[in-house]
């Protein structure tokens, strides 16, 4: 089987979607041909869109923006959807799998771009197979040295083997939602404390500064 594994991530270097491939990719590499693609501010080529268009399976990967689908993925979208129409070569049906990581600590958050791109393929005459929505994205791409099924990566790894039987299936399923083994409450400190405020430190910031409101910003 040809698996297209697609880095929907616009961050040029390491980043909770490439995270959530590469620990996907061991799960579903035996027996099949795995072909990785990024998609960020250069557009994939004339030839990897025609390449798409022949795979068995796509599993796309990317961080939610404003509940949604970024643009960049989006414009990936529109024209993979032209490719698809004028291919005389496929002749398979391409089953398509999502991961979508947010910074909201919930993953049912991501709910609706897991529908967007289920809605996309209904209209490209693909089969979705299911998505998978991980909550505390940021923090989730941040733990490289953890190892899977330990510590706050246990539920992701569970949904990860789960998605991979099914991609393996060629199945489909309903769609996961993931929140990290971690307490919530800790979750909204380290971010806010060891986040934010460190980052507006490091930018000359203060924490009332993050607070005020933007008309204030604009007063001389």
């Amino acid at each position: 089987m040809k698996i297209a594994l697609i880095d929907g991530s616009p961050k040029t270097g390491k980043s909770c979607s490439s995270f959530l491939l590469k620990a996907l990719e061991p799960h579903i590499a035996a027996g099949n041909a795995t072909t990785r693609f990024r998609v960020s501010t250069q557009p994939l080529t004339d030839e990897e869109y025609r390449e798409l268009c022949r795979m068995d399976t796509l599993v796309l990967a990317f961080p939610l923006y404003v509940d949604a689908v970024p643009s960049h993925l989006f414009r990936m979208f529109v024209t993979l959807e032209n490719y698809l129409k004028t291919e005389v070569n496929r002749k398979k049906e391409i089953f398509v799998y999502t991961i979508v990581n947010n910074g909201f600590f919930e993953g049912e958050q991501n709910h609706i771009a897991i529908d967007i791109v289920k809605n996309w393929c209904a209209r490209c005459g693909l089969h979705f197979g299911q998505g998978m929505g991980q909550g505390a994205g940021e923090m989730v791409g941040s733990l490289k040295k953890v190892p899977l099924g330990r510590g706050p990566l246990k539920n992701t790894s569970r949904a990860l083997q789960e998605i991979a039987e099914n991609i393996l299936s060629r199945r489909s399923a309903p769609p996961l939602f993931v929140r990290p083994n971690f307490p919530r409450f800790v979750w909204c400190f380290m971010g806010t404390h060891f986040g934010w405020n460190m980052r507006a430190r490091k930018n000359g910031l203060t924490k009332k500064d993050l607070l005020k409101h933007p008309s204030e910003t604009n007063r001389h």
